[in-house]
């Protein structure tokens, strides 16, 4: 006969672990997108917290007696789940940054389109690099990276055992505010130089030809290159995702030295 009774401790340290679990799940790429509906973000939560639960390092249960230490911990690991998929949520973005700088040497500023996985506006460069990205990442298994990364992280933040160093934190955000710059300059670089050149030789046109509409020529000649130089660097997209790749691992060893 099957035995189904568990004591209340139990009970706790898997809403505990689910908590964490949903968290992340609710802002990490792959799985925070609005195409995926909130029905499924829960029975994920649940079946991977059940595995977490059954398969995972040796239980630590907290120690609280109050309904505020309870609530104490959750807090906890929330806050541990959120900073975790936030790490790699804003690493994904940065292909976004580079198509805004891509869309306005071309010209293509003012057109946006609406994204349905966020349901913002994105520029139209933005949203062809980021689908692009994402897939080769989904094909890569970059999702079963963060789901283990998150798993790992009960081993070295067992449940109530968060300790927020600020000071790491903020440094961890400074350092990567810096790479998202250099990464996202290094996406679009091939357009960027291409039409900074082309702004070089409109200027020389210019003076050596007063009476030609250099304003009116050039729109239309730099959306030509732009688009020319962006179909032929789309094949740098698995470099790109290397790039993105190895700071999201970064931002996770970071966010988790950050809250040991």
């Amino acid at each position: 006969m099957v035995n189904l009774s568990f004591s209340m401790s139990e009970l706790e340290y898997f809403l505990f672990v689910f908590v964490r679990i949903a968290s992340f799940v609710f802002v990490a790429p792959f799985f925070s997108t609005k195409g995926v509906p909130n029905n499924v973000k829960i029975a994920l939560s649940v079946f991977v917290a059940y595995i977490m639960y059954n398969f995972g390092p040796e239980h630590v249960y907290p120690e609280y007696n109050t309904i505020l230490g309870f609530a104490t911990v959750v807090l906890k690991e929330v806050s541990v789940g959120l900073l975790i998929g936030l790490a790699a949520q804003m690493c994904t973005s940065i292909v976004l940054f580079a198509g805004r700088i891509i869309d306005m040497e071309v010209g293509l500023s003012m057109a946006n389109v609406f994204d349905p996985t966020t349901n913002e506006q994105a520029s139209i460069t933005g949203a062809l690099i980021q689908y692009g990205v994402m897939l080769i990442l989904y094909t890569t298994g970059l999702h079963r990276y963060l789901l283990k990364a998150l798993m790992e992280t009960f081993i070295l933040i067992p449940v109530s055992g968060v300790h927020i160093n600020t000071d790491r934190l903020l440094e961890s955000l400074i350092i990567f505010l810096g790479d998202y710059i250099i990464i996202g300059f290094r996406v679009c670089l091939p357009v960027f130089a291409s039409i900074t050149l082309m702004n070089i030789v409109l200027g020389l046109l210019a003076k050596l030809a007063p009476q030609m509409n250099m304003f009116s020529v050039g729109i239309q000649l730099k959306l030509l290159a732009g688009l020319s130089v962006i179909m032929v660097t789309i094949t740098l997209l698995p470099d790109v995702c290397n790039f993105i790749t190895t700071q999201i691992q970064q931002m996770i060893v970071s966010m988790v030295e950050g809250m040991m």
